[in-house]
């Protein structure tokens, strides 16, 4: 029996970690084997069992389907004035369609789940293949894979076709990468797999995916194997404990601020309701407290009734009576709204790209209104600012520049080179340091493919290859050092070979990669030459490559590199170094051993990476161009004329960065620029954290203590007679702001910050880890007044702010897939933001807001005559439309023409809203959901409902008396009405005094031009009118 310890086995047994016994053969003298389970996948919520109690406890925790639920219980309990089917049937219809809705949803998570759990694989058993069902693999079986299959769980690989041992796979389901990953078997396993007996230990399930990750021997469920005919594999986590699984955990439910606003209003109505009942209950006491009024001889009260306080049942059938005034199909109307209303997003032809024959995606449709409401804007500078398609343009070797174009070397004024030597030394770096595969010609691909999207290259000549990577800046490199005469040939069975100037193959053999990774942003190779050298090369940001050299070196390179970045190309550093064999072998036990640990496994090989790539030499740099997306100087003004602010967070340098401001047009040429970097810091004088100090505090005063007050959304088009500030911070120093050395300054340096950027026209943060970026969305999102944020980026580290922001917006880039699989829409270009914000999001917006304000005002009108009839009918509780209309009113009446209205309202045509981004900033600054707004609703219903009845008689006719004079000797009782004696047999009730027509019209009139955002619904104005009796019939 023999021990495996794949990428998660480790060198010491620990109790979070799991044996397993390859094909369940366990080992002599051990003990019986632990249950896993099975390899069932459910994404699913529901099942047949519990769909129903589980989505009704969801739906009734909703504020208005609860309030409804118990306004039917206290129907359907007490003796109320109406149906307990007037609240019943429209919530029973509310439920019903959202129960159908999610249950559809769910319904379809089902079908996925059966097609991955049905789907057939092989597996040894006993010597022989047997076709399975996916969910009925067990931890601990051998399963066979072939090429271009999905692995069914998370496997050991034991066994591959190719003769070195090794596989591909592609990533793309999982993270997005669609670049091919070299993954090896264990080593020292016996060949013939019936034989084996062996223990795998291995650390328990985690979601991590980047743990496990890269070229290594666990090989995830999801990925596909490729350009390997077979490998078999042993089953070590399955079901829901695959790392696939244990990332579809799914994001955080974002909320937009509408929902919020609309619990907000649900209160607000509410306690307009209870006031309405205490008023009628309270009225109805008084008036019967008078002689006679309480028991009319027609009405005589029994004992019982004598005996029991009924004022509580009183008050409940009041609620009950006005209850309608809270619209309970309101949150139906609004999802399918918002759910029907992303479509139009999807269908537009303006997000259609020609280039990957793809439009627009909704991830989410719940926040579509939030579009129309972003004040801040956080982009990711590479991929979404520039195109992430990188041309070599030049490179420096030891003091020389080198551009192809003229291929004379320029001496800068530096050292004499050491000639050929280590021009062909930094291209075999070049060459060398990358994780590029190459495509033979003549197979399927002969273009270059960064993570699966083809580029659109010329016709290419035969003998020259297609590269893939998953880096656009690797090709470019692979691709310069071609330009010189250094060819890369691929890499077989761990041995890379290249092409030199003289057509000679030369031979590597490569034995360690140092995988690349923002933190440390380097990567390495060590590879051995056929004399037996043991080389490492290195390449990286100028920031991690220069401190691990020596310093005379760096002067040589130094002002390359500046000038370089200043012109706005990408440039990286190469250095190398001659290991001895003794070095090596202490390198490669601690990497090994790194590799293989149970605990944590990133540390020890960050440690060991740091401690390999030291005391190297600086060979040279090289410039990479990294164009500007299309129209990107557009969109970023026409969003800065919306009144948005715009924040650029990049992982680059702060000179790339900065030129690529000025040529987006967020710096401009007279934007006065405060830095805030660690070379700002540099001062002998004083400690870093004194300096961080002093520089945040002489920056408040410039840019908010001195700066004139600026109205709300001004921006700079319209304030050219002011200075305008651009900020620019770097990671290191964010650091420092965020966590400083002493506690107590934490808020204080962050409050200085936060007020500095919201000053500043653009603001630019360089040099940021992922975590970072996350960090800033957040401070921003949580600062005063709650603005809205939207986070654009096209790559993996943009998934933290993605997720951070209000809305995470992904651009389908060059850089995988994963901030599109993370984001809430989706668009090819980054141009394509201008319309998605200023016509889109400014239209869903003002929809919505007439949407949920016409809900409240519909209402508010059905019910307050209610209220108002209930001072003619002495406070009977008696209801003043019938029971049809009071259960169809919500459902069919009012319903579908709002929807219609809020899916094809156009207000403005999209043409003038993309013309005048100022229209943004002015709906924005309206606040159509704020609480303030709510008296346009209240105060309109109410005139409206006045005005009905005063041109219809209501008051005269609902009292069944019409006498415009009566009598002057005729006595009157304290209202304004006529006696008791005076009055018809069958009516009771108080008569409104007359209005003066005159005064009545101009408060018509007054109401009408303060309150003119909605208009009164024509058909409840026939209703209503309808509905009035005549003086005659009474």
């Amino acid at each position: 029996g023999s021990s495996l310890f794949s990428n998660c086995g480790g060198d010491e047994k620990r109790v979070d970690s799991r044996t397993i016994y390859v094909g369940h053969r366990p080992c002599p003298d051990t003990v019986i084997p632990s249950k896993f389970c099975d390899n069932r996948i459910v994404s699913s919520k529901y099942t047949v069992w519990n769909f129903l109690p589980k989505n009704l406890f969801e739906q009734f925790r909703r504020i208005a389907n609860f309030y409804f639920l118990i306004i039917f219980l206290v129907q359907v309990i007490v003796d109320t004035p109406t149906s307990p089917v007037t609240s019943g049937l429209p919530l029973f219809f509310v439920i019903t369609v959202t129960a159908i809705k999610q249950g559809y949803e769910d319904w379809l998570r089902h079908k996925a789940d059966k097609e991955v759990n049905k789907y057939p694989v092989t597996v040894l058993e006993d010597g022989r293949s047997v076709k399975k069902e996916s969910e009925k693999i067990k931890v601990g079986d051998v399963v066979e894979v072939v090429e271009d299959e999905t692995f069914p769980c998370d496997l050991i690989l034991l066994q591959s076709s190719r003769e070195d041992g090794t596989c591909f796979v592609t990533t793309a389901s999982l993270d997005g990468e669609s670049n091919h990953k070299t993954h090896y078997t264990v080593p020292d396993t016996e060949k013939d797999l019936q034989a084996l007996t062996a223990t795998i230990e291995c650390e328990q399930p985690q979601p991590d995916l980047y743990k496990s990750l890269g070229p290594e021997n666990l090989l995830l469920k999801g990925a596909t194997l490729k350009n390997t005919k077979k490998i078999y594999g042993v089953a070590v986590y399955t079901g829901m404990e695959t790392k696939m699984a244990l990332n579809y955990q799914g994001k955080s439910q974002k909320r937009s601020a509408v929902e919020k606003s609309i619990n907000a209003f649900l209160l607000v109505y509410l306690c307009i309701l209870i006031s309405k009942a205490v008023v009628c209950t309270t009225l109805k006491y008084v008036w019967q407290s008078k002689e006679g009024q309480d028991e009319p001889w027609y009405n005589q009260k029994t004992q019982k009734e004598k005996d029991s306080n009924m004022m509580f049942t009183d008050f409940l059938s009041f609620m009950v009576l006005f209850n309608f005034i809270i619209p309970v199909s309101m949150y139906v109307t609004v999802e399918m709204q918002k759910f029907l209303g992303s479509f139009f997003i999807t269908w537009d032809k303006d997000f259609f790209d020609p280039e990957i024959q793809e439009g627009a995606l909704v991830n989410t449709s719940d926040l579509n209104e939030e579009l129309g409401q972003v004040e801040y804007v956080f982009t990711d500078k590479t991929g979404t600012l520039t195109q992430n398609n990188m041309e070599f343009i030049e490179c420096c070797i030891d003091g020389f520049q080198y551009r192809y174009r003229d291929t004379q070397s320029e001496l800068d004024g530096f050292t004499v080179t050491d000639g050929p030597e280590k021009e062909e030394l930094f291209l075999r770096a070049l060459c060398l340091c990358h994780t590029v595969q190459v495509k033979e010609a003549g197979s399927e691909v002969l273009a270059d493919q960064v993570d699966g999207i083809d580029g659109l290259l010329l016709p290419q000549p035969e003998e020259e290859r297609g590269f893939i990577a998953s880096s656009p800046d690797e090709i470019a490199l692979v691709k310069g050092a071609m330009k010189y005469g250094f060819t890369f040939l691929g890499l077989e069975s761990k041995s890379m070979k290249i092409k030199n100037r003289q057509n000679d193959i030369e031979e590597y053999k490569l034995l360690h990669v140092l995988n690349f990774d923002p933190v440390r942003r380097r990567m390495s190779v060590i590879v051995q030459t056929k004399s037996g050298e043991t080389l490492l090369f290195c390449k990286g940001a100028d920031s991690s490559i220069f401190p691990r050299v020596r310093p005379e070196e760096v002067d040589r390179i130094r002002m390359h590199v500046e000038r370089n970045a200043t012109e706005g190309y990408r440039t990286l550093c190469v250095a190398y170094k001659q290991l001895s064999a003794e070095e090596y072998a202490m390198a490669d036990t601690g990497l090994r051993e790194a590799r293989l640990a149970l605990q944590d496994r990133e540390e020890k090989l960050m440690a060991m990476y740091n401690q390999v790539e030291t005391g190297m030499s600086l060979i040279g740099a090289t410039a990479v161009e990294d164009r500007l997306q299309e129209e990107a100087a557009e969109t970023m003004e026409a969003l800065q004329g919306a009144g948005m602010k715009v924040w650029v967070l990049t992982g680059d340098k702060m000179e790339t960065a900065k030129s690529t401001c000025y040529a987006c047009r967020l710096f401009q040429r007279g934007t006065e620029l405060l830095e805030l970097t660690v070379r700002t810091l540099e001062d002998a004088r004083l400690k870093r954290d004194e300096k961080l100090y002093e520089l945040l505090q002489e920056y408040h005063r410039k840019a908010v203590q001195d700066a004139p007050p600026v109205k709300a959304g001004v921006t700079r088009s319209w304030s050219t007679a002011n200075q305008d500030y651009g900020f620019i911070i770097d990671g290191a120093t964010l650091s420092l702001v965020m966590n400083p050395l002493r506690d107590a300054d934490a808020s204080q340096y962050k409050s200085l910050f936060l007020q500095i950027c919201q000053n500043c026209t653009a603001v630019l943060c360089c040099r940021m880890a992922p975590l970072q970026k996350a960090q800033i969305v957040k401070m921003v999102k949580n600062s005063k007044g709650s603005p809205i944020t939207l986070s654009i980026g096209d790559g993996a580290n943009d998934v933290s702010m993605i997720l951070e922001a209000h809305v995470g917006i992904g651009i389908k880039g060059k850089e995988g897939r994963q901030a599109v699989r993370n984001s809430d829409y989706a668009i090819p270009k980054l141009k394509h933001l201008k319309k998605l914000l200023l016509a889109h999001g400014h239209l869903y917006y003002v929809r919505i807001a007439h949407l949920v304000q016409y809900f409240f005002y519909k209402n508010l009108c059905f019910i307050l005559p209610q209220f108002l009839y209930q001072f003619f009918c002495g406070y009977s509780q008696q209801p003043l439309y019938d029971a049809a209309y009071l259960t169809m009113y919500n459902i069919c009446f009012t319903s579908m023409p709002i929807l219609a209205y809020s899916l094809l309202e156009q207000h403005i045509s999209m043409e003038i809203l993309l013309d005048n981004a100022a229209l943004y900033r002015y709906q924005s600054a309206l606040q159509l959901f704020c609480l303030f707004n709510l008296y346009s609703p209240v105060s309109e219903a109410t005139a409206f409902v006045l005005c009905v009845c005063h041109h219809a008689e209501f008051s005269v006719c609902l009292a069944g008396y019409h006498h415009p004079h009566p009598p002057q000797s005729a006595a009157r009782d304290p209202f304004g009405g006529p006696s008791q004696a005076q009055r018809p047999p069958f009516t009771t009730g108080i008569l409104l005094p007359p209005f003066s027509s005159a005064l009545f019209e101009f408060f018509l009139s007054t109401i009408s031009i303060l309150f003119s955002d909605i208009l009164p619904d024509l058909p409840t104005l026939l209703f209503f009118f309808h509905l009035t009796p005549c003086p005659n019939q009474v």
